[in-house]
């Protein structure tokens, strides 16, 4: 898939609304305070992710106004849910002092990292973004010259920044970040021209992930599902399917040992591994075995494995098992969505829309 990157503008002088995926988890830091200054980034990850672009824009002599959202506030101001710690993280990164200043531009608020570099509120404060309120993206795209999406993570979603606001945009100012090039690049490889036999593992809570099952089927070799999928309605008409296997303990909080022995079996002949969602309530030491042997075989099968969703990534960050990981997608259901169907609604409008 050719997609127009972020070389491809000529950013020099000019403003540059940049999507990133701030959803990061928080800690709170020794003060009782409830309020976002008592907070810190505990996993910066997904940070760390968009650095490259944001690198090669100031290099190039862009300003940046980077937004992003960060929880589920809906559309109402929750202190709890400020990316004031995100700008604090940044501001220490670009090794700037006194950087974070609460700044106001037009219609939005934020924080202002360095002179050229502007961390706008979180996106969900406005409830005109998951409402994809049109005049709402008018307003974000009257900010910059140029749109740039470095959020594969949430691609998927149709909300005003990611479908909206690029529709302000003509099309020849409209581009991808490099770590969204690169997720696509991977995916598109396994998607197109997998090593077979292929594995999809599938756990964790969110019930859309049957729906990718469905679509799937024919492209895997295997599906195995673990975590509250199993507990669906939906999903004992489809385990009855010769390729997926499904299976948890009384109290729903793990998969069974004679799951893991099954899924094990399977997992070791397998060249390509996709896994989105835990097998159970790993955060539980007394469920996580069932997560913890499947990541370990995972790991030691030697097959080229892809791993997306948070909670996933931070069981295996918790196992000692991440860095062993081919491939770590910033995205669990825009991962699987864009297995399924090739394409996302973040991509569609920038590469279609006239």
């Amino acid at each position: 898939m050719k997609l127009p990157t972020v070389k491809d503008l000529p950013v020099k002088g000019k403003r540059v609304l940049l999507r990133t995926n701030y959803d990061v988890p928080l800690k709170k830091t020794s003060s009782s305070k409830p309020q976002a200054s008592s907070l810190l980034v505990e996993d910066e990850t997904r940070i760390g992710e968009s650095l490259e672009t944001i690198k090669y824009l100031l290099e190039n002599g862009a300003k940046i106004i980077a937004i992003s959202h960060l929880g589920r506030p809906e559309g109402k101001k929750m202190p709890g849910l400020s990316l004031e710690p995100v700008a604090e993280f940044l501001s220490s990164k670009f090794k700037v002092q006194n950087s974070k200043l609460q700044f106001k531009v037009k219609n939005f608020s934020g924080f202002k990292i360095t002179d050229n570099f502007i961390l706008l509120e979180n996106i969900r404060f406005w409830p005109g973004e998951e409402e994809n309120n049109l005049d709402f993206a008018k307003k974000l795209a009257s900010l910059a010259d140029f749109y740039i999406n470095e959020a594969f993570a949430c691609s998927h979603r149709k909300h005003a920044s990611i479908v909206g606001v690029p529709k302000f945009f003509p099309t020849q100012n409209r581009a991808f970040g490099f770590d969204f090039l690169k997720e696509i690049e991977v995916l598109s490889k396994i998607r197109e021209k997998p090593t077979r036999p292929v594995v999809l593992l599938l756990g964790g809570t969110k019930e859309d992930k049957i729906d990718y099952a469905k679509k799937l089927i024919h492209w895997a070799d295997w599906i195995l599902v673990g975590g509250k999928l199993v507990e669906y309605d939906s999903i004992p008409q489809i385990a009855k399917h010769p390729k997926i296997l499904a299976d948890l303990i009384k109290s729903g909080q793990d998969i069974t040992m004679e799951a893991v022995k099954k899924f094990k079996e399977v997992i070791f002949k397998a060249k390509t591994i996709v896994w989105a969602g835990p097998m159970g309530n790993f955060y539980d030491k007394r469920y996580e075995r069932g997560t913890k042997e499947i990541a370990q075989a995972v790991v030691e099968s030697g097959a080229f494995s892809v791993v997306g969703g948070g909670d996933t990534e931070v069981a295996l960050t918790r196992f000692g098992l991440d860095k062993k990981i081919s491939f770590i997608s910033s995205g669990g259901g825009a991962m699987l969505e864009f297995l399924a169907e090739g394409t996302l609604p973040g991509i569609e409008v920038i590469k279609n829309y006239d």
